[in-house]
């Protein structure tokens, strides 16, 4: 609904139609329609109503469909490597335990050749 400033008058228009345009197809509705025009002009809110569901619900999936193509691909990736921001917890290293010296005959050897020795 439009709103015309003109003077100390304020004009009321609907889809840049003044109001004596607004009066004549008014005026023909009435001659047309005759004691059915409350039931058309409640058909025809209803059909406006239904139009203007279907343009909202159309330009909030177009909204939506914008706002995915916005999505930057490189942000995606970039959203899945967070983690690497956290530090992760290790295990210890294995050590062995020391070996050995290489020099010292076993044990086994040693009790061998002294009872071999005694033998003699």
């Amino acid at each position: 609904m439009s709103v015309f400033a003109t003077g100390p008058f304020v004009l009321v228009g609907f889809a840049g139609l003044g109001m004596m345009e607004m009066a004549i197809i008014g005026g023909i509705a009435v001659l047309l329609f005759g004691k059915k025009l409350p039931d058309v002009a409640k058909q025809l809110g209803g059909s406006y109503r239904e139009f203007r569901k279907g343009l909202t619900d159309f330009q909030s999936n177009m909204d939506t469909d914008m706002n995915m193509n916005n999505y930057s691909y490189n942000e995606a990736s970039t959203a899945s490597t967070d983690y690497d921001d956290y530090e992760e917890t290790t295990a210890p290293r294995f050590e062995p335990p020391p070996a050995e010296p290489q020099d010292a005959a076993p044990a086994d050897e040693v009790s061998s050749e002294q009872t071999s020795e005694k033998s003699d």
